[in-house]
């Protein structure tokens, strides 16, 4: 069985100009990226803005695809499940900032180099290529 989710690192300039990406707080305390599962009928485009609205209140434009993560799970009655995770870079136009708390604990702009601390420090190790495919996308080299 295949399963598709999709989802985002999201950046904007705030009011002084300065770049920020967002990261969330999953449920269990870790620095993640707002993704979820592909709806019959939808693109993973479509996937990732739809989930990035849910989970943070924005609405978003794909400005560039970042990476995938592939990895399989054991399912209780679909057995291996091959997981596909589509990433991609988003720009926030709009919406109200602010956390879906069924889903997630918290999420916050910061600035890049702060963003990418913070994931190494207690995000996914999965997610270390995605927000730094993010950042090199933003013009910002991280190691």
């Amino acid at each position: 069985m295949l399963e598709i989710s999709a989802g985002g690192v999201v950046f904007r300039h705030n009011e002084q100009g300065e770049l920020q990406v967002q990261l969330i707080q999953d449920r269990y305390g870790k620095v993640s990226l707002p993704k979820g599962k592909m709806e019959a009928g939808e693109t993973v485009e479509q996937t990732a803005l739809r989930e990035i609205e849910e989970e943070t209140g924005l609405k978003g434009v794909i400005v560039a695809p970042i990476d995938q993560i592939k990895y399989q799970y054991e399912h209780s009655e679909h057995g291996t499940v091959n997981k596909e995770v589509h990433y991609y870079l988003v720009e926030a136009v709009g919406g109200k900032h602010q956390a879906q708390v069924e889903e997630i604990r918290g999420v916050d702009w910061f600035e890049p180099l702060e963003a990418w601390r913070r994931q190494k420090q207690s995000g996914y190790d999965n997610n270390h290529r995605i927000v730094a495919g993010a950042l090199q996308l933003l013009g910002i080299s991280v190691s």
